[in-house]
């Protein structure tokens, strides 16, 4: 396989059968928004297809859960930072389960590795790389001479996104901090060098030490954290383990844009959160939209992206309902959609080649019936993409009627949208509604 390197910024083969892949995961102070799920769906994509051509993956998904915007957050809602973390963590799960999104092999969170964050820490001012000043401990970006190799950025460049006024005694306007000073009643741990909490950049090269090893083979995250948080992270990784390589490759996501060209955050006040898209459309549908187009392709959402993604899930979920015989020839559809997988993760062409399946598995079965190592295919191509065709192409009579019940009480709260959506789920399936004066009922067609 071959994925293009944000370090060399050119393809190249992912070599060796074992894969240790590190993804930046969120800052959890509030519920996520979709290009939170855009990054993870990708990531979780790329860990079933490693797995699918034969690599034994271990990815890494952390939770950065001690933060200025949780500290802000807590304030407001008047419980501990501990507390907020816990709350959005258990939403992010949430709503990822239903996107299909696969757990990572480990989740781990700043909070649980501080004695390791402290030591790579206390490594680093060893060598001369970091060095203290009023109880805060900052990175001497002299100390590495290969500095912006991955944003491959000049230095006042990087001084324009680097914050000089509320950090006094460094040395260096872009040098970064390790380790923050406690300010009165704000969230700390006892470290060397006093009361304090971690920056957010070595919370991250801790966690890949820990949990991965000094070196690893994809370290991915959205294009926005290419700088400062990823260029900081080879920097200090590299320079504490007197090392070369940090990771093999570095993979990056496109954003995804609301209007224009500003990209969509919770900062920014213009993110659409997951659950309000959960509330519309279902978990296949938003991940279909986001593998329609290529990962490290911006992404803009919009309205009748997500209902045209709908649509075409209906015709994929249609098709698998159909029993027929054997006797479809699958020709090469399995060849090119391991080929364009094997092209950066080149999923529109992989969709692409599903919905042509789809269109041949039709086809045949309104002339000769023999359809069923189409539909075989189909499953297994949904599956490499995480699609969860299995739950959403059957109902039980317990989960009909919960979903009926569902419906009337959007229809008792005149939430008509809501309530024909479920209508419309269930006819999808096979299952039509019926209403009288004395109760709703149901019937399969």
């Amino acid at each position: 396989m071959y994925l293009y390197n944000s370090l060399t910024r050119k393809k190249e083969e992912l070599i060796g059968k074992k894969v240790r892949m590190y993804v930046c995961g969120v800052t959890v102070y509030d519920r996520p928004h979709l290009g939170h799920a855009l990054s993870t769906v990708t990531f979780d994509v790329l860990h079933r297809y490693l797995e699918f051509i034969g690599h034994k993956v271990i990815r890494v998904q952390n939770f950065t859960d001690v933060d200025d915007k949780i500290i802000d957050k807590a304030r407001e809602l008047k419980i501990s930072p501990i507390e907020v973390a816990e709350k959005y963590i258990k939403t992010f799960f949430q709503d990822m389960d239903e996107l299909g999104v696969r757990r990572a092999d480990v989740h781990p969170r700043a909070t649980e590795d501080m004695s390791e964050i402290i030591n790579l820490i206390e490594i680093l001012v060893h060598k001369n790389a970091a060095y203290e000043t009023n109880g805060s401990v900052y990175f001497d970006i002299n100390y590495d001479k290969g500095y912006g190799r991955l944003s491959r950025r000049k230095l006042n460049e990087m001084l324009e996104n680097t914050r000089t006024q509320s950090e006094p005694g460094k040395r260096n306007p872009a040098d970064f901090a390790l380790w923050k000073a406690a300010k009165p009643e704000e969230i700390h741990w006892q470290s060397p060098w006093g009361l304090g909490r971690p920056g957010w950049h070595i919370e991250c090269s801790a966690m890949v030490k820990k949990h991965l090893g000094d070196e690893i083979e994809i370290h991915g995250g959205g294009l926005d954290l290419i700088f400062p948080h990823h260029e900081n992270e080879i920097t200090q990784s590299q320079s504490a383990n007197d090392s070369d390589l940090f990771s093999k490759f570095w993979v990056h996501n496109g954003l995804l844009k609301r209007s224009g060209d500003e990209k969509m955050s919770k900062s920014l006040g213009n993110s659409y959160d997951v659950r309000d898209a959960l509330d519309k459309y279902s978990g296949n549908c938003i991940r279909l939209w986001i593998l329609q187009s290529h990962y490290r392709q911006p992404s803009n959402l919009d309205e009748d992206s997500l209902e045209n993604a709908e649509s075409s899930l209906k015709r994929i979920e249609r098709i698998l309902t159909l029993k027929g015989v054997d006797g479809f020839d699958t020709k090469d559809y399995e060849e090119r959609f391991i080929t364009a997988m094997n092209d950066d993760l080149g999923t529109p062409s992989a969709i692409a080649i599903i919905f042509e399946l789809t269109h041949d598995i039709n086809k045949n079965f309104s002339q000769t019936k023999k359809v069923n190592e189409g539909i075989n295919l189909l499953y297994k191509f949904g599956s490499v993409l995480g699609f969860d065709f299995d739950r959403s192409n059957t109902f039980d009579d317990k989960e009909i009627n919960k979903m009926i019940e569902s419906r009337n009480k959007f229809r008792e709260e005149k939430n008509y949208q809501k309530a024909d959506l479920i209508r419309d789920q269930l006819l999808e399936k096979g299952i039509e509604i019926l209403d009288s004066k004395e109760g709703t009922n149901y019937r399969k067609i």
